[in-house]
This record gives C-alpha cells, sequence and structure tokens, in this order.
C-alpha cells in the first residue's frame, strides 16, 4: 500500500548510528513490579530490529506525570529491568545528567532507555531548547509511540522536525489498521460505540455518522438515545441534558445514511453489583426503579446478523457494565461474532481503548480480531476525525 509516512524500511545503514527511539513503557506498576508488560512487548520489534542492525538504541519514554519536576518513583531506571526481561538483552538506563558520555560509551547495537522525559518541564511544552537537548543525543529518529502521538510533545512530536524521522514496527501497524478501518475501509462499515457517558464521545458519534454505515451504540450512551427517541429509562445512567445533542446526531445519521442501531431488549436490574435479580424486557417495559444495564438477547442477535453483512468494524467501548457479570453477555456475545467474521476473512476488525481491550480478554478474542489498539486517548481522537501531531509531523 502507498504510505505517506517512512518507516523502518526507509532508514538506511545504520550501524554505529544513535536512534532515538519514542517508545510508551508507561506501564502500571505495584510494589515494584510491572503488573501488564503490554506496552513493554510491543516495544520489543522496533528496538530489537535495530539493535540487531548494529544501531545504537536510545528509547525516549515518560512514566507517570511528574509535572516538570525530578520524581524517583517515576524514574524509567524502575522499568530498565523489565524491559530488558522482555527484550531478551541487556538493556542500560541512561541518567539524563550525562546522557551524551553516556551514550558516547554504547557499543553498535547496545540498548539504553533515557531517563523520563517528562522530569523536564519543557517535554510537555514541546519546547525548542528540550527538543535540541533531545536531537544532540541522536542522529535519526523514530516514533513507535501511536499511544502518544496526539500530543505535540518535544519527544513525539518536535524531534521529528529536526532528525530524519520514521514510524517504528508498532506505530507502522497501527496507522496501517487505522487506515483499514476508516481511512479507506471496504463497505459496509460498521461501529461499535459504547461506554458510560455520551458527552465523552460527542466527537467521535458526528465524525462517524459521516464515515460509516451502520453505527452501534451501546453502554449507558444508548440510554441517551432511547431517551431523545421518548423512552422511559427509568433509573438508567441517562444524561437528559444532551438528549437534544442525541437527536442532532439521530437525523445526522439519517441524512448521511447511516442507520442507527439502539437496543430493543435490555437487561435491567434494581441494583447495579454482581449477578442481582435481573428481568430481560422490551425497552418500553422499564419500571421506574429500574436501570437498564446491558443489550438483551434479541438485539445482541440483530446486531450480529449486522456485521456478518459488513465488510469493515471499528469498535471502541463495551455494550453493557461488563466488569459486572452479568452485564458482560452482550459484550462477550458480540466480540465473539465479530472474532469468528474476522478468522473467515470477511471482516477487517479494529479495536481500541482500555475498556475495549479489557472486555476483548474477558471476552477471549483479543487475539482474532485484525488489529487492537492499546492506545486510549489517541484512538479516540483519531476516531473523532482528528489530525494527531505525532503522526503528522512523520508524514512526507
Amino acid at each position: 500500500m502507498a504510505r505517506n509516512f517512512r518507516t523502518l524500511d526507509d532508514m538506511g545503514e545504520v550501524t554505529g548510528k544513535r536512534v532515538l527511539v519514542r517508545e510508551d513503557l508507561n506501564v502500571p506498576m505495584a510494589d515494584g513490579a510491572v503488573t501488564d508488560d503490554t506496552r513493554l512487548r510491543a516495544a520489543v520489534q522496533t528496538v530489537a530490529e535495530l539493535a540487531d542492525k548494529g544501531a545504537k538504541v536510545i528509547v525516549l519514554a515518560h512514566f507517570g506525570r511528574p509535572k516538570g519536576q525530578r520524581n524517583p518513583e517515576m524514574s524509567l531506571a524502575l522499568v530498565t529491568r523489565p524491559f530488558e526481561a522482555v527484550l531478551g538483552r541487556p538493556v542500560r538506563f541512561i541518567d539524563d545528567q550525562d546522557a551524551a558520555g553516556v551514550i558516547a560509551t554504547m557499543a553498535e547495537g547496545e540498548v539504553g532507555i533515557l531517563e523520563n522525559t517528562r522530569f523536564d518541564a519543557g517535554e510537555e511544552k514541546n519546547a525548542p531548547e528540550t527538543v535540541d537537548r533531545l536531537a544532540a543525543l541522536g542522529d535519526l529518529y523514530v516514533n513507535d509511540a501511536f499511544s502518544a502521538a496526539h500530543r505535540a510533545h518535544a519527544s513525539t512530536e518536535g524531534l521529528a522536525h529536526k532528525l530524519p524521522a520514521f514510524a517504528g514496527r508498532q506505530m507502522e501497524a497501527e496507522l496501517d489498521a487505522l487506515d483499514k478501518a476508516l481511512g479507506n475501509p471496504e463497505h459496509p462499515v460498521a461501529a461499535v460505540v459504547g461506554g458510560a457517558k455520551v458527552s465523552t464521545k460527542l466527537d467521535v458519534l458526528k465524525h462517524l455518522v459521516a464515515q460509516v454505515d451502520h453505527l452501534i451504540i451501546g453502554g449507558g450512551m444508548a440510554n441517551t438515545f432511547l431517551a431523545a427517541r421518548g423512552v422511559n429509562v427509568g433509573k438508567s445512567l441517562c444524561e437528559h441534558d444532551l438528549t437534544g445533542t442525541a437527536e442532532e446526531i439521530l437525523d445526522a445519521a439519517d441524512k448521511a445514511n447511516c442507520t442507527v442501531h439502539l437496543p430493543y431488549d435490555v437487561v435491567v436490574a434494581k441494583e447495579f453489583r454482581a449477578n442481582p435479580p435481573v428481568r430481560t424486557v422490551n425497552v418500553h417495559e422499564v419500571a421506574e426503579d429500574e436501570m437498564i444495564l446491558d443489550v438483551g438477547p434479541a438485539a445482541t442477535e440483530a446486531l450480529a446478523d449486522v456485521l456478518k453483512t459488513c465488510r469493515t468494524l471499528v469498535w471502541n467501548g463495551p455494550l453493557g457494565a461488563f466488569e459486572t457479570p452479568p452485564f458482560d453477555t452482550a459484550t462477550i456475545s458480540l466480540a465473539r461474532t465479530a472474532a469468528a467474521l474476522t478468522k473467515e476473512g470477511s471482516l477487517v476488525s479494529v479495536a481500541g481503548g482500555g475498556d475495549t481491550v479489557a472486555a476483548l480478554n474477558q471476552a477471549g478474542v483479543a487475539g482474532d480480531f485484525s488489529f487492537v489498539s492499546t492506545a486510549g486517548g489517541a484512538f479516540l481522537e483519531w476516531m473523532e476525525g482528528k489530525a494527531l501531531p505525532g503522526v503528522a509531523a512523520l508524514q512526507r
């Protein structure tokens, strides 16, 4: 496919070159141990490939929110050994106080992690002096952190203008998948948008109605749309002040020939906890003291039939309160349908966002989707149709 950004394949000879590689190593930790190493594993391919080619690989990353102050609890020294373990080769920690001196002693093929970029107050401001300081440490720049691409920071955007810039393998895979999902997708396209509140996904919904053929709305936000259509949603989570906006989105969908799918049967309970007494009812039969907590089986089956007619699916957000059983039923069922269609080759499926990844893992199908993005904010902004500074800076 024709790409408008350069990849590692375009770098030429890198032996002995200092390559600055922006990765996302912002992993969750408890008691000094990494509790989820997904992001560390995602960084391995690019780092290993460059090291194998003889580059001096200097990994740039942030960790936590130190707000421009040095904080030992947010030092990337804490992540160096865990990254070494997943990379399977030695990794050196590079203190930013004498980074140039340490990098000068690195051998070809050696890997180092520079101290937290956010210890410098100029990182998040994309300050020219911070960009210059970092640029002086390298000969080439690789951005492999899509999840930080919606921020115009020194290490994610500024460096791409100072050094020859390339997309790493993870970034390349992400951008290719996103292009297939919404850039140049094969129609019909379906989008599943779930989550608690319409207010957090307004821009996504407004953008998608003009891009997709089927918009499937789930989660608490579906209640706001049901209320806009005159349904009494009882004591369900619902943003009643946004019903007018929901109506505007439904009108825009009509004009764009986008079919909006709202649940017509739902699972309700009088209290929100694990495994309470539940009823499955038509949306017009929700009692005043009940709350809608999942999409019902009839609507879920109808949605599965919709996916069978589609060629492309983009998914962000669960259909129900999936963290609390049995309100994960609809999400798991539809995710398994999408996974089966993907495996048989009839559907390109791209999913992203923290809750979505957790739900797909719970359904046991994350590995069967065409692509699962670990990015949260960047994935959402891309779904909103916004240009991502870290990506735009890589474009030819």
